[in-house]
């Protein structure tokens, strides 16, 4: 069950918010499992939907003009989710959304969250962090393609998400990366050599 404790964590709202003003959200927030490889909603979809996942580990991805499956982002617990191409742009998604492994997440629609934010002042502090959340990751993301080698980009994961390794398949950690599978082998191996060393 969704709590005003586990809510104020998923938003990141202060302890100075009454269980009134959280109620709305609980109101309009909803709870759903997925299996390992299920699809939460796929590619050309309008779902307008704002996830956090509970636990679980979930992949963005799309093809190339290949046909080659290019995975774009990972995302764990304690992060959020949502359908950019459709929120922002008012276009169908480009990408695919799967489950991993078993997740469960919790929702709100973009709609209701907006309402939601409009009618209380005090929360419009974290649209701004979300807001700036999605910023400083998108951020982050482009600088490490431009700024780090391949092995400082993998490091920088694997501090992020510690427990990646034995989660997620080398294609899809590779696809990640921007780097080929047999690369990721060789950065591991370049790692295990330095710390040994």
């Amino acid at each position: 069950m969704l709590t005003f404790e586990r809510l104020k964590k998923i938003y990141q709202f202060g302890k100075n918010l009454s269980p009134t003003d959280l109620h709305a959200f609980i109101k309009h927030t909803h709870s759903q499992e997925f299996g390992q490889g299920e699809i939460i909603f796929p590619e050309g979809s309008t779902n307008d939907n704002v996830y956090f996942i509970n636990k679980g580990l979930i992949r963005i991805f799309t093809f190339n003009e290949n046909g080659d499956e290019i995975t774009f982002r990972i995302v764990a617990e304690g992060q959020i989710f949502a359908n950019a191409d459709y929120l922002f742009y008012n276009k169908a998604s480009r990408f695919t959304f799967e489950a991993l492994e078993d997740t469960k997440v919790h929702f709100i629609s973009y709609e209701d969250l907006q309402a939601v934010l409009d009618r209380n002042i005090k929360l419009e502090k974290n649209r701004k962090f979300a807001l700036l959340s999605l910023l400083k990751e998108s951020n982050e993301r482009v600088e490490s393609f431009v700024l780090m080698t391949p092995e400082e980009r993998y490091l920088s994961f694997v501090k992020k998400f510690p427990s990646i390794n034995n989660r997620v398949k080398d294609k899809h950690l590779a696809s990640v990366l921007g780097i080929t599978p047999v690369s990721l082998s060789r950065i591991r191996k370049r790692i295990s050599q330095k710390q040994n060393d």
